[in-house]
């Protein structure tokens, strides 16, 4: 399978970390103190993985830059800081990053976080190391333009038919549609296996060490 996919580009909120529910205690506090009505949680699934003004548009109904800015900034006061929801890795996940990359993969992430919380998460889990490329929300546009794969590509010097695109969102396989990158959609995230189905990804898989099962 190496020869076919030499590079696996992970989504990073809901594939890899399990950071959902502190997005979705995050979003509802944002909420509660910005006097807006207080989305349930399928309504925050189903932006999860977007870029977060793209997200907080679609959530809020808020469309002028300063005020979105400005629910940014809130917004990441209480993911940042104030939050207590755990956020570890799932369980296997660095073990499976570390084994492909022992085996010859090449590794990526593209992921609806902005730059510096990506590099909180990498601090936390100590994966950095592990990846050649990546692209972060602001860098590009929101999935699912297929603008985050297409850097990564450029970047590494793949071809879309030499990629894997891992997500847990409807939003990462139509970006890897979007790009012509196969894309492998995991069920325990934010999207059920029958919503992901409808975006017809390559594989469909219920927990991330399935991956190591696909590959190698």
């Amino acid at each position: 399978m190496q020869d076919k996919f030499p590079l696996i580009i992970f989504d990073w909120d809901g594939t890899l970390m399990d950071s959902v529910p502190r997005i979705v205690s995050s979003l509802q506090t944002l909420a509660e103190e910005c006097s807006l009505p207080v989305p349930a949680v399928t309504a925050i699934h189903d932006i999860i993985g977007l870029s977060l003004p793209v997200a907080l548009e679609r959530l809020f109904d808020i469309h002028g830059e300063h005020e979105q800015e400005q629910l940014v900034n809130v917004y990441r006061d209480i993911y940042v800081v104030r939050d207590p929801t755990p956020t570890p890795m799932f369980a296997g996940a660095v073990t499976l990053l570390e084994t492909l990359r022992e085996a010859g993969y090449q590794l990526a992430v593209a992921t609806g976080k902005a730059r510096p919380g990506l590099e909180r998460a990498w601090a936390q889990s100590g994966t950095k190391d592990l990846f050649i490329s990546s692209r972060c929300a602001k860098e590009v546009p929101s999935k699912p333009n297929p603008a985050m794969l297409e850097g990564i590509l450029a970047e590494t010097g793949f071809s879309a038919g030499q990629a894997l695109m891992v997500g847990d969102s409807i939003h990462d396989m139509e970006m890897a549609r979007n790009a012509g990158v196969a894309g492998v959609a995991v069920t325990y995230g934010v999207h059920d296996a029958k919503r992901l189905s409808a975006a017809a990804p390559s594989y469909v898989i219920n927990d991330i060490n399935e991956l190591g099962q696909v590959l190698l």
